[in-house]
């Protein structure tokens, strides 16, 4: 007989927020919570934010679309996504996104297996400098965690 996991329940505001990018990333499930199968996490996007036109080689991402105004490029266009909305990207897709609404915007990404969760960490101790963050440190970053930026 195999070893059930542990069940994990996390109330709203029990996420561990994390601020990189300009964003708020709020991991409600990490890579080690689930044994690096899932990260579950709720993003907060400034107006005119988002992350600059990448893919990832470990993961693949899940996101859905709570409020505000989304816009997602995957399949080389852009596409508007309103709150209720899916995207699916699996590992290897070139994407990125951009609040293009004149509000804060909020999704939930999922990854698959986990590990995104990771990388915004280490990126939101590189933006925690006092000096502010070194560019090239962020590009090793994502390069560390197989995120390649195009």
């Amino acid at each position: 007989m195999t070893e059930r996991s542990q069940s994990i329940i996390v109330q709203p505001g029990g996420g561990r927020d994390l601020h990189a990018f300009g964003n708020i990333l709020s991991v409600m499930l990490s890579g080690q919570q689930s044994g690096g199968t899932i990260a579950v996490m709720s993003e907060q996007t400034p107006p005119g934010g988002g992350p600059p036109v990448h893919y990832h080689t470990r993961e693949d991402e899940i996101f859905l679309v709570v409020e505000g105004k989304i816009s997602y490029f995957a399949n080389e266009q852009w596409t508007e996504v309103a709150p209720g909305g899916a995207v699916y990207l699996p590992k290897g897709a070139v994407h990125t996104y951009r609040n293009v609404g004149e509000t804060p915007s909020r999704h939930w990404i999922i990854t698959l297996p986990s590990g995104f969760e990771d990388f915004f960490a280490e990126a939101a101790a590189e933006f925690g400098r006092p000096d502010g963050p070194n560019p090239q440190r962020i590009v090793e970053i994502h390069h560390k965690h197989g995120i390649e930026l195009l």
